[in-house]
């Protein structure tokens, strides 16, 4: 799925208060902010269905979308508008909408349509452009959001539902390492997995933000090579849920999706305490993130009562091999979290 600069691919319309914003053929009302960071803004928005559009088969965007399950059924959505201001921001966008075009899992975000165009004055290809990227819409928010809810009433997960949601994030993750070539996410974290309240089942848990997602594979043989990739990872990979050989990274070295499952034994800890397990080093005088992640230190906060089962710390640390090369891979740890889940479903 590539991208296109035409001016006519998404058009922000300045009437009603910039209240339109046009991607390719489709219009869509924006109806509030949900939230920004970097460059970039996220709305909700609700699709504009005029008689022309709407046609036999439902609204404009029911025509474009394969998979109609990603269809709202109240015709709102969310749009990630990002302000690019150089090549290698265009590039990254590019990038990124590539990469989500290959997915196609229940428990990874579909990107619905896009759009990219050049903001007035700017050349092709450089200078400032806008990119427009249309989601399904999940109002409850993200792991991390829900932690800073919870922790303010003193609220835990039950075991049943940290088991039910981190393995929901597996399944999306084993879709994305068993691509050809395997794809690592590189930044799985509370922050990139929206979860929405089902009355009656488990919480629904989606792995979003593929920005930092490239294969997996990387072979590293020269200091000079090393230095980049923790260069890059500082960039692209969040540090408390970055893994040991992205911090420090050998001269001769064989990187593969296994750093994804460092974070993944990061964001099952986050999802029982609510926060990174090597977070509190930033809280202590001399206290240091890379050489508590380097060391796995990990330490146990006071949970609910009655505390979680000691198999789940174990699972966590059994992730958190500083060694990549004896950690488990995706396929280990959906069958030992299956297990877990047949031992301690309600």
């Amino acid at each position: 799925m590539g991208c296109s600069f035409s001016g006519l691919n998404a058009l922000y319309d300045a009437v009603n208060g910039g209240g339109d914003v046009w991607i390719n053929d489709n219009r869509f009302r924006i109806l509030r902010q949900l939230g920004e960071g970097g460059f970039a803004y996220v709305y909700l928005v609700k699709e504009v269905v005029t008689d022309s559009s709407a046609g036999a088969g439902g609204g404009g965007l029911a025509k474009k979308v394969k998979d109609r399950s990603h269809l709202s059924d109240d015709g709102t959505y969310a749009v990630k508008k990002v302000l690019i201001q150089n090549a290698e921001q265009l590039e990254l966008v590019r990038e990124e909408i590539r990469v989500s075009s290959l997915f196609n899992h229940p428990n990874l975000l579909p990107l619905l349509d896009h759009a990219i165009i050049a903001v007035k004055g700017a050349q092709q290809g450089s200078g400032n452009h806008e990119a427009y990227l249309l989601f399904p819409v999940h109002l409850d928010g993200t792991l991390f959001d829900n932690a800073i809810t919870m922790k303010s009433k003193k609220e835990f997960y039950s075991t049943s539902d940290v088991l039910q949601i981190f393995r929901q994030l597996c399944a999306g993750l084993k879709h994305m390492h068993s691509l050809e070539p395997p794809y690592a996410h590189n930044d799985v974290k509370p922050g990139n997995a929206l979860v929405t309240r089902r009355k009656g089942k488990p919480p629904l848990a989606i792995l979003m933000d593929f920005g930092s997602a490239r294969p997996a594979k990387r072979e590293i043989r020269s200091r000079s090579e090393a230095l980049n990739l923790q260069e890059w990872a500082a960039e692209h990979c969040s540090a408390p849920f970055r893994a040991p050989e992205l911090w420090d990274c050998p001269s001769h070295a064989d990187i593969d999706e296994r750093t994804d499952i460092w974070s993944l034994g990061c964001t099952l800890y986050a999802i029982m305490y609510g926060v990174s397990p090597f977070e509190y080093a930033l809280g202590e005088s001399g206290g240091s993130l890379q050489l508590a992640v380097m060391n796995a230190q990990i330490k146990w906060p006071a949970g609910p009562n009655p505390p979680y089962p000691e198999a789940l710390h174990q699972f966590v640390t059994w992730m958190l091999q500083p060694q990549p090369s004896i950690r488990p891979r995706i396929d280990d740890i959906i069958i030992h979290v299956d297990k877990l889940i047949s031992k301690f479903s309600n």
